[in-house]
């Protein structure tokens, strides 16, 4: 997935993969705000499609762009920027340090014209993430912040360890700025990123784990209406966010698991920390302290040995464990990791998987908004005609500005989308809407 944003002063910035890269183009155009006639392409190294994109992007933007310069980083420029180097599309290479460096984008920087052509440090040497200041973005009602960065981990089929390096943490005094500054600025839903989240704060003194920074960021910043979180390590989830999934009523009910499968043999032969129960453990608890959690969940099919008898463990976890939001990857083999060297399923067999994972999701995500039917919602409004609930359910509603939160009425389901009607804050009664498309 991609998205391009232009700047009347800066450059255009087109961002591949997670919120943290979102997050971090949005760094870039702070630091880079006079830097004209310039297309920075910030990739993802996840999959082989996700590199294929990031170069196709590039040509693209060569020819709609012949006298720009055209800069490239992000992970899959971090793990091979030679390859990035060679193409003749592409005028400079920095990494992952490098691109959240304001001295890169000064006069005298790395993309100053006497500047080197690749400008990539050893990802492995970093030891801080700094706490990068942003006030707002642009066009969203809401903002992404990088809490935590980088990985200790090694799963057998990711290589994202060695674009982003070692684990690392904001610290809690610098979060609550950056939280308060985007809700004093309008930001109404602010979403805590890493690469690792759940290992948040094993670098830092004292060693606050997440949960303690949620609640934290709740305690300090009033002004904030909604946080929500990214993706969790089942095995990493603390205490303390437990306590404030079932006491901080603007902790969004909508948990994400990196789960990646459901069969204990492969989560082992993934390297993974946690069995299919653990998994299971975690979603009880949460609905026990809060029941209207939603979970969404990572799975990759297909993955190196895997058997249909495995696979369908990964299928039926979809039910068992309430899945409402898949994230479905066919395994893509990344060269360097563990999992390139086991025996492979067949390109049209991970394909084939994907799809039924794909479709079980669809079904459940059907039958999650149809329950919602009758019942009231906060909507933060995303652009006009189009937000998303406390449970991340896209909802179709006239009326409200983007980036205000609008209680509505849940009337219907309509291509894959909840239908709301606006309720009065003065007097509850409901107007009467229609579905409007995004």
């Amino acid at each position: 997935m991609s998205s391009a944003s232009d700047s009347a002063t800066g450059p255009k910035i087109v961002t591949f993969g997670c919120r943290l890269n979102a997050f971090e183009s949005e760094v870039m155009r702070g630091h880079a705000a006079g830097l004209s006639d310039t297309v920075i392409v910030n990739t993802c190294a996840v999959t082989a499609e996700a590199e294929r994109q990031a170069r196709q992007a590039i040509r693209k933007a060569r020819r709609e762009n012949p006298n720009a310069r055209i800069v490239v980083t992000g992970c899959s420029a971090q793990i091979d920027p030679r390859a990035y180097a060679e193409m003749a599309e592409v005028d400079r290479v920095i990494g992952n340090a490098e691109k959240l460096r304001a001295e890169t984008f000064a006069a005298h920087g790395p993309l100053a014209p006497e500047g080197p052509r690749v400008a990539v440090d050893d990802i492995m040497r970093a030891r801080e993430t700094a706490g990068h200041l942003i006030e707002g973005f642009a066009g969203r009602a809401r903002a992404f912040i990088e809490v935590q960065q980088g990985c200790d981990h090694r799963c057998t089929f990711c290589i994202i360890p060695f674009g982003r390096g070692p684990s690392r943490s904001v610290p809690v005094g610098e979060v609550v700025r950056q939280v308060r500054r985007l809700a004093e600025s309008g930001v109404a839903e602010v979403v805590l990123s890493g690469v690792d989240l759940t290992d948040y704060g094993k670098d830092l003194p004292g060693q606050p784990r997440l949960g303690q920074l949620v609640r934290r960021v709740l305690r300090l910043a009033p002004e904030l209406r909604r946080l929500r979180l990214s993706s969790l390590d089942p095995v990493e989830i603390d205490d303390d966010l437990f306590r404030a999934l079932a006491e901080e009523p603007r902790l969004c009910p909508h948990l994400h698991l990196s789960l990646q499968a459901g069969d204990d043999l492969v989560l082992k032969r993934m390297k993974r920390r946690h069995s299919r129960a653990d998994a299971a453990r975690v979603v009880d608890r949460a609905r026990r302290l809060r029941p209207d959690t939603v979970f969404g969940a990572d799975l990759i099919a297909g993955f190196p040995t895997e058997s249909e008898a495995m696979f369908e463990g990964s299928l039926s976890a979809v039910d068992d464990l309430g899945l409402t939001y898949l994230h479905v990857f066919p395994y893509s083999p990344r060269p360097g990791t563990p999992a390139a060297r086991m025996p492979q399923v067949a390109p049209e067999i991970r394909k084939e998987r994907a799809a039924r994972l794909r479709a079980a999701g669809a079904r459940a995500l059907d039958g999650f908004l149809r329950s919602r039917i009758g019942r009231h919602a906060d909507a933060l409004i995303e652009k006009p005609g189009f937000g998303r609930t406390e449970h991340y359910a896209p909802v179709s509603v006239e009326g409200g500005t983007a980036g205000a939160i609008m209680p509505v009425r849940v009337t219907g389901v309509s291509e894959g989308r909840l239908v709301g009607a606006a309720v009065s804050a003065q007097s509850g009664a409901v107007s009467n809407l229609e579905l409007v498309e995004a």
